[in-house]
């Protein structure tokens, strides 16, 4: 719909292009208008206004009277209905061989009246809110761990794997097997994975998702005797917990994975041994530029990307002819985050790698 003023600026622009002899037709079709438009709008030696929204309509056929409508309200306030939504008071009506409106038209009346809410005791689903924010600048301050299962050589029966790691370095701080899942046993390895680390300031961060042991009551203890702060994901979102995801993903895909189950809990903790010394002592992991997860956990993969960055430099100066830019990227991977925030994590004042 275009207004009066600019119906008038249209027309008084055709008519300056038409004195200077240009077509009627071709100066409309510059101001994306029809030369029956304009000869429309021009009706009568004036500019004609837009009538359309000012144009009598028809009420629709369908439309409810204010009785009516007053009758719904009616209805589902009486006391047999006031704790029972539109579901519900529809077919009762209806068994009393009474239609007073579709399902929808009660809904429709109700939230224009302001009465659409949940009736009866039950609250409204609250949307968790997502969790904070972690940045880690160095080892041993951010840690994330799980619990995944391993099968048994009996049916339906499994090894519980706990396992640390270290977001930072991605290095497994600690783990453990074991044929159940306990708070005491988690709380046991946390302790045990702090010692050898040698945390001795609080201010740790341990995330974990919503699982009975990651919660208990021992556990929580436990972290607050050592000064580690607890820190959880959403029910259900196993994305707030990725990097415990991520490395389950490679143990379970790496090409040692057994074929078979474990035939006893000895032999799966034979197992997991291997493989933590393999990842955190020979593979190289993408996320690190391709350093071990020991090497980043102990700073000496600074040293190392710079030999490597050295390495491409001179072959560079060899050949220069076959390099069209820079060379690879080898600077050392600077901090991380533990669920940013959209679009970037803000620190918070009590504690740098926490984020507002």
């Amino acid at each position: 719909m275009i207004s009066t003023p600019n119906r008038r600026r249209a027309v008084a622009l055709v008519e300056e292009a038409m004195a200077q002899g240009a077509r009627q037709e071709k100066a409309c079709a510059l101001l994306g208008i029809s030369a029956r438009t304009y000869q429309r709008w021009t009706r009568e030696g004036g500019i004609e206004p837009d009538r359309r929204p000012e144009a009598p309509r028809p009420a629709p056929a369908n439309r409810l009277s204010e009785a009516e409508r007053e009758r719904i309200l009616e209805v589902c306030n009486q006391p047999e209905y006031a704790s029972l939504p539109p579901s519900q008071i529809v077919p009762l009506l209806a068994d009393a061989g009474d239609y007073v409106a579709s399902e929808s038209t009660f809904y429709r009346v109700l939230g224009e009246a302001g009465q659409l809410h949940r009736r009866g005791r039950a609250q409204a689903p609250k949307r968790p809110s997502k969790p904070k924010s972690y940045r880690a600048t160095g080892p041993n301050q951010v840690w994330s761990w799980d619990i995944t299962y391993l099968a048994s050589a009996i049916r339906g029966a499994f090894y519980r794997l706990y396992l640390v790691m270290d977001i930072y370095s991605r290095k497994v701080v600690g783990w453990e097997v074991h044929e159940q899942e306990r708070a005491d046993l988690a709380a046991g390895l946390v302790r045990r994975a702090c010692l050898a680390e040698g945390i001795t300031h609080p201010g740790l961060v341990l995330h974990a998702d919503n699982g009975a042991p990651m919660k208990g009551a021992t556990l929580m203890a436990t972290l607050q005797h050592l000064g580690v702060v607890p820190s959880f994901s959403r029910p259900s979102v196993s994305n707030d917990n990725p990097y415990s995801e991520s490395l389950f993903r490679t143990l379970k895909y790496t090409p040692a994975w057994p074929n078979k189950p474990f035939e006893s809990l000895e032999a799966a903790r034979a197992w997991v041994h291997e493989f933590v010394s393999w990842y955190n002592g020979t593979h190289r992991h993408s996320a690190l530029k391709f350093v071990t997860p020991n090497e980043r956990h102990e700073g000496r993969d600074k040293s190392i990307l710079a030999q490597r960055k050295a390495v491409y430099e001179a072959a560079r100066k060899r050949h220069p002819e076959r390099w069209s830019g820079a060379t690879r990227n080898w600077e050392p991977v600077g901090e991380v985050w533990l669920n940013p925030d959209q679009p970037k994590a803000i620190a918070g004042p009590e504690n740098e790698r926490i984020a507002a």
